[in-house]
């Protein structure tokens, strides 16, 4: 029997999800806020250039790969992708101005080189280190592809096994240290927790899986960008039926006491047998929802919960060639200091730390010729200490700029052709952001796996949630996961087949063998 489904954004989870109702027959309809598909994930157009709104790191395509292939798609046929190597540079800025630079490369034995070169006492660390982590992403794999919805689900015999691996008193760094002596060495494998929104220093050492996924599986760049990704989805998604409506943004979701059966727009009621939310988790539930309907997600408990830290944006189209990596990442000379500035969010950093995304160096489709764009990010706090970002703009952007000609961008103000801003408040009133944390809830272990909103929303009846918000949590590949997780329960409640996972071909990986011959 078909079912009528509702998916409400047009982002990267609830896409993957309307692909996989739609496969699995279902009748789906996706309402979209903006004028474009993608969310925090969509292609932002200056004039001829053109740049990813939000994430630029690919990784993990296997995930993606396995999607495709149950809907009947071929994702290498589709997208062209490009592995790059070295993955990106660190720039460690000391304070007398000067700088420590660090490689960090895809192929073992070059990788293994740069961090002896960099710090000679720790390179027989790297190799426990892919070895340790190996072992930890194929425990936690299985754990993060099937939903939570309860504390029972702790007694899984497999779940079980894998917390062995979890060492929950420790952070990231301090699960670090067991490899790494120096701090700069540690931030190389630990600056990856801002994929989440999160200090190293507090985020749980289970996500020392994030930088290995990056050395064992590659950092991916889709030509065209992350956003090329999500238009082929859009355009798959289509031709298996799906119908995708823009510039509808949703009013509230209707109800017959608890359960959901359909969504308001300004064009009437569209009804529907469940309802999918792939918007900004506390943002909607704040204004799609009525309060009263809530037990466990209140407004009163979304107010106490913990949010991801935010970010200033930077899109510059510029004339002529930077001469920096396509990933290039400067880490502040008093880091810990810059990170409990952000945590504090009373004020912007002072001295921040900048990620610059110099694609064009690989993707030559993304400027005119001659041309250049840079994707500038600086991790910033969220809203909820109420920063005036309508004062502070300018004046941060002249920091960053300084910031910017320190790491050897010159004659930069003179070059711009186009330029956009995003600050928090952007975030928050723009793009439907609470808080302005773009990265939604904190991945503490107290918001993780049974303590993050369910896949099945627990709060209500027929209403499922998709994204960053939910189970288990951001980062494109993982919302891929979770919504696999969500066509799975929806396919169990609603009474149809759930598609049957068809495993992709997979990336071959950088084997221990390797690594360990690239150390000794």
């Amino acid at each position: 029997m078909s079912r009528s489904v509702v998916i409400i954004g047009a982002g990267p989870g609830g896409l993957a999800a309307a692909m996989l109702l739609a496969a699995s027959g279902q009748n789906v309809t996706v309402i979209e806020r903006g004028a474009r598909v993608g969310g925090r994930c969509s292609r932002l157009e200056l004039g001829d250039y053109r740049f990813d709104a939000g994430p630029t790191f690919f990784l993990y395509p296997r995930i993606i790969e396995e999607l495709f292939e149950s809907c009947g798609f071929d994702f290498r046929k589709e997208v062209e992708m490009l592995r790059l190597d070295p993955l990106y540079r660190l720039s460690f800025m000391r304070e007398d101005g000067a700088f420590d630079h660090l490689r960090l490369w895809s192929d073992p034995q070059q990788l293994a080189a740069a961090v002896a070169e960099f710090s000679p006492h720790d390179a027989a660390g790297l190799q426990q280190f892919m070895l340790d982590n190996r072992a930890k992403l194929a425990a936690f794999e299985p754990v993060l592809s099937r939903p939570f919805s309860r504390m029972t689900d702790f007694l899984d015999p497999q779940i079980l096994k894998a917390l062995r691996h979890l060492r929950p008193w420790a952070s990231v760094d301090r699960e670090l240290a067991r490899y790494f002596q120096d701090p700069r060495l540690r931030l190389a494998f630990s600056f990856q927790s801002k994929y989440l929104g999160m200090s190293p220093f507090r985020c749980p050492s289970l996500f020392t899986i994030l930088s290995f996924l990056e050395h064992e599986h590659g950092v991916w760049h889709p030509v065209g960008g992350c956003n090329a990704v999500i238009d082929v989805m859009a355009r798959l998604a289509q031709r298996m039926g799906v119908r995708i409506e823009l510039q509808q943004p949703v009013e509230e979701i209707v109800f017959e006491g608890r359960k959901a059966v359909g969504v308001l727009t300004a064009a009437g009621v569209h009804r529907a047998d469940a309802v999918v939310v792939n918007a900004d988790f506390a943002q909607a539930m704040h204004t799609l929802v009525p309060d009263a309907l809530r037990t466990r997600w209140t407004d009163a408990k979304l107010a106490s919960k913990r949010y991801s830290c935010s970010t200033f944006m930077l899109y510059l189209g510029i004339e002529g060639s930077v001469d920096l990596d396509h990933h290039t990442v400067l880490l502040a000379e008093k880091y810990a200091d810059n990170l409990r500035e952000i945590e504090c969010g009373s004020a912007p950093p002072a001295t921040p730390s900048v990620y610059v995304q110099n694609a064009s160096r690989s993707d030559p489709t993304l400027a005119p010729p001659g041309h250049s764009t840079l994707y500038v990010l600086v991790p910033v706090g969220n809203l909820e200490r109420g920063i005036d970002w309508a004062r502070e703009r300018a004046r941060y952007r002249a920091l960053v700029f300084k910031r910017l000609e320190a790491m050897g961008i010159q004659d930069l103000e003179r070059r711009i052709r186009v330029e956009h801003i995003i600050t928090p408040q952007e975030w928050a009133s723009d793009h439907a952001v609470f808080r302005g944390a773009t990265f939604n809830l904190a991945h503490s272990l107290d918001q993780m796996l049974c303590w993050r909103p369910n896949n099945r929303f627990e709060d209500l009846e027929r209403v499922y949630l998709v994204g960053g918000g939910t189970h288990p949590g951001s980062g494109l590949p993982v919302i891929f996961e979770g919504a696999r997780i969500t066509a799975r329960l929806m396919a169990e409640d609603l009474g149809f087949k759930a598609l049957a996972p068809r495993q992709a071909t997979a990336l071959t990986p950088r084997t221990g063998a390797a690594l360990i011959g690239a150390c000794e």
